[in-house]
């Protein structure tokens, strides 16, 4: 007889910036299984032409993956969103254990092509977006460090390379996605007596995405990309860590698994088989 999956995520509050498809959703699904309270932040209220999932879509699966979900349509961008979401997050649910800053937009454009909205958008949205869900949610956090809940603020944000070739290539997406490591790096620091932990995730290859089949690469660089599943089990790895103990890291997918004894990571591949994968970006 086997012994039943401990559920650390239980009874446990999540606040994740978009989710409504893709890669939030995924880590999403994991805590949801295990009976967390989720509050899902986005603005597709609507279907997207191009984008699967809604707001609404991704709540009902949350749901039907065991969650409790509070759907809050919302810009990340807004102050009195992100607050109102917080607010009302902490209301029904009493508190926040954990924030995601999944939202992010991406334009790859050289700095001669890129229009000033848009790099707006990716300042907006990825740097901004992640400082302000984040520092709304430190007093609920410092709460849940108070009750013993393992407190976590997780980015989904690169480690800081310098090297010149990823400035050089999309100087204003580079910028915008350092923002968002440059929040965790600098919240480690600020929130380490206060026993939150403070962590990035990245993936080691791309991941098979809307947005990686209409921006990066199309279906050719889907076929050599790994799953969300894989971004979604070192989330998780990451979340239930011990908050006190797992701090200013800038973790990547597959380390994290491998330190959990995880090394056979064929089951993640879109396409089976030992074709080379594509490295993600900033790597």
């Amino acid at each position: 007889m086997t012994e039943p999956r401990s559920k650390p995520l239980a009874g446990k509050t999540m606040i994740m910036s978009g989710g409504s498809r893709g890669i939030g959703l995924e880590i999403a699904k994991r805590a949801a299984a295990d009976g967390a309270n989720i509050t899902l932040i986005a603005k597709t209220d609507q279907p997207h032409p191009k984008l699967p999932g809604t707001i609404h879509t991704a709540a009902a699966e949350l749901e039907a993956a065991g969650a409790t979900v509070l759907p809050f349509v919302g810009d990340v961008r807004i102050d009195e969103s992100v607050a109102e979401a917080v607010r009302q997050t902490v209301e029904r649910f009493g508190g926040i254990d954990i924030v995601v800053n999944n939202a992010s937009a991406i334009d790859l454009s050289p700095t001669d092509a890129i229009s000033m909205k848009k790099y707006d958008l990716m300042q907006d949205i990825n740097c901004r977006g992640s400082f302000l869900l984040s520092k709304l949610s430190i007093p609920a956090l410092r709460a849940s460090a108070a009750a013993g809940r393992n407190p976590h603020i997780l980015t989904l944000s690169p480690p800081l390379n310098l090297d010149p070739k990823w400035a050089g290539m999309a100087l204003g997406y580079t910028i915008a996605k350092y923002g968002m490591s440059l929040t965790t790096l600098g919240l480690a620091k600020e929130l380490e007596g206060d026993g939150i932990a403070v962590n990035s995730l990245w993936p080691r290859t791309t991941i098979a995405t809307a947005a990686v089949e209409n921006l990066l690469g199309g279906e050719e660089m889907i076929a050599t990309s790994r799953t969300p599943d894989i971004y979604a089990d070192a989330a998780y790895l990451v979340l239930t860590s011990p908050s006190k103990e797992t701090s200013g890291n800038f973790f990547l997918d597959d380390e994290v698994l491998a330190a959990h004894g995880i090394t056979d990571l064929d089951k993640y591949r879109v396409v089976p088989g030992d074709a080379e994968l594509t490295t993600d970006l900033f790597l």
